[in-house]
C-alpha cells in the first residue's frame, strides 16, 4: 500500500513549513518587527530589505515617519517570503487535488478552502500593516495562521493511507470520550485567541507576578475596554493603546482560560490512560500529556523571567504542536466510531 494519496508528501511538507510561518510570525510580532516594514508588499520599496548607504536614504526619504531599523525589517520580510511560499504550496496542492478530483477518497473542498483562507491570510497580513498593528486584524491573521496550520494537518491525515491500528478494548469506550475531546480542542482554539489578544495588545506582562496580580487575587480590571473589539482604529498601535486595568483584565482572562484549559486537557488525559488501547492511542495520548506540560511551564516562565524572545516564539510553537495533536485525536477517535 502507498504511504499516502497523490499530494500527500507535499501536504506534510506544508504542514511543516506552515508551523515556520506561524513561528515566525510570533518572532516578528514579539520583536515588535510587524511594522519593520511600513508598505507592503516591499519593504520600503524594495522587494528585500534595503542593504547599501544609497538604499537606505532612499527609503528613509520615501517613508519619512518609518526611521529604517534592519533589525526590524528583517524578521518582517523573512515572514513574508515564508508565508508567501506557502501560499504556492497550497496551490500546488489544489492543483494535484483537481487532478485527482475523481479518485476514491480524494479531498478537493478542503484544500479549496484552504486556498481561499490563504487569499484572506494574505489580505490580513497587508491589513496588519495598512492599518499599523490594529489589535482585531493581528489577532485574525494570527488565528488565520493556525486555522492554516491545522487544516493542512488535517488534510495530510485524510491523506495518509497507512492503516490506523485500532483500540483494543471495546469501542463505546472511546466513542465516549469524543465530547470531551471536542471540548478540549474548542478551549484550546478560544485560548489561542486569547493569546493572540494579548499579545497584540501588549497585556503579556501586565501582570509581573505570580500567581497574584500586582500581589492581589482580585486586582482592578476593565473587561469592557480589554474587549472592546469595536474600537476605533488608530494612528498606530505598536506597544498598544489600552489603558492598565484593561490589560490586566486581557492578562486575567488569559490566565484563566489557561487553567480551564489545562484542567479539560488534563482529565482527558487521565481518562485516555485509563482506557488504554492500542500503542499508536498510548503514545498520542504521552505526547499530548507532555506536550501541555511544557505550555504550562513555558507560560509561567513567560512571566517570571519578563517573557523573553525565545520563551514567548516557544510558547507559540507549543500551542500549535498542543493544536495537532488535539486535532489528531479527534481525528482518531471520530474514525474509531465508524468501525
Amino acid at each position: 500500500m502507498k504511504s499516502g494519496k497523490p499530494s500527500y508528501t507535499l501536504v506534510v511538507f506544508a504542514t511543516f513549513f506552515a508551523l515556520c510561518v506561524v513561528i515566525l510570525g510570533a518572532w516578528t510580532r514579539l520583536e515588535d518587527a510587524g511594522l519593520g516594514c511600513p508598505d507592503w508588499p516591499g519593504c520600503y520599496g524594495f522587494f528585500s530589505v534595503p542593504d547599501t548607504a544609497e538604499e537606505i536614504a532612499q527609503a528613509e526619504a520615501a517613508f519619512p515617519h518609518a526611521p529604517f531599523e534592519a533589525d526590524k525589517a528583517w524578521p518582517e520580510v523573512i515572514h513574508r517570503y515564508f508565508a508567501g511560499t506557502l501560499g504556492f504550496l497550497i496551490i500546488c496542492i489544489n492543483v494535484i487535488a483537481w487532478r485527482n478530483r475523481h479518485l476514491p477518497g480524494q479531498p478537493f473542498k478542503l484544500p479549496l478552502f484552504l486556498l481561499v483562507l490563504v487569499i484572506a491570510q494574505g489580505l490580513f497580513g497587508m491589513w496588519t500593516v495598512t492599518l499599523k498593528l490594529w489589535p482585531q486584524v493581528v489577532t485574525a491573521h494570527l488565528l488565520g495562521g493556525f486555522t492554516t496550520l491545522s487544516l493542512l494537518w488535517l488534510l495530510g491525515l485524510r491523506l495518509n493511507n497507512r492503516p490506523w491500528q485500532q483500540p483494543s478494548v471495546p469501542v463505546r469506550q472511546w466513542t465516549n470520550l469524543r465530547p470531551l475531546a471536542m471540548l478540549a480542542l474548542v478551549l484550546l482554539i478560544c485560548q489561542i485567541f486569547l493569546g493572540g489578544w494579548t499579545s497584540s495588545n501588549y497585556a503579556a506582562l501586565a501582570c509581573p507576578d505570580l500567581p497574584t496580580c500586582h500581589g492581589q487575587w482580585l486586582p482592578a480590571m476593565d473587561f469592557g475596554r480589554g474587549f472592546d473589539i469595536t474600537q476605533d482604529i488608530g494612528p498606530n498601535y505598536l506597544g498598544g493603546q489600552m489603558e492598565g486595568d484593561a490589560r490586566t483584565a486581557i492578562h486575567m482572562a488569559h490566565r484563566i482560560g489557561a487553567l480551564l484549559v489545562t484542567l479539560v486537557i488534563g482529565t482527558l488525559v487521565f481518562k485516555l490512560y485509563k482506557n488504554a488501547g492500542s500503542a499508536e492511542m498510548r503514545g498520542l495520548t504521552h505526547i499530548l500529556l507532555a506536550l501541555l506540560i511544557i505550555q504550562v511551564s513555558l507560560g509561567i516562565s513567560n512571566i517570571a523571567f519578563s517573557l523573553p524572545l525565545w520563551v514567548a516564539v516557544a510558547h507559540n510553537a507549543g500551542g500549535a504542536l498542543l493544536l495537532l495533536t488535539l486535532v489528531t485525536l479527534n481525528y482518531r477517535l471520530k474514525k474509531v466510531s465508524t468501525f
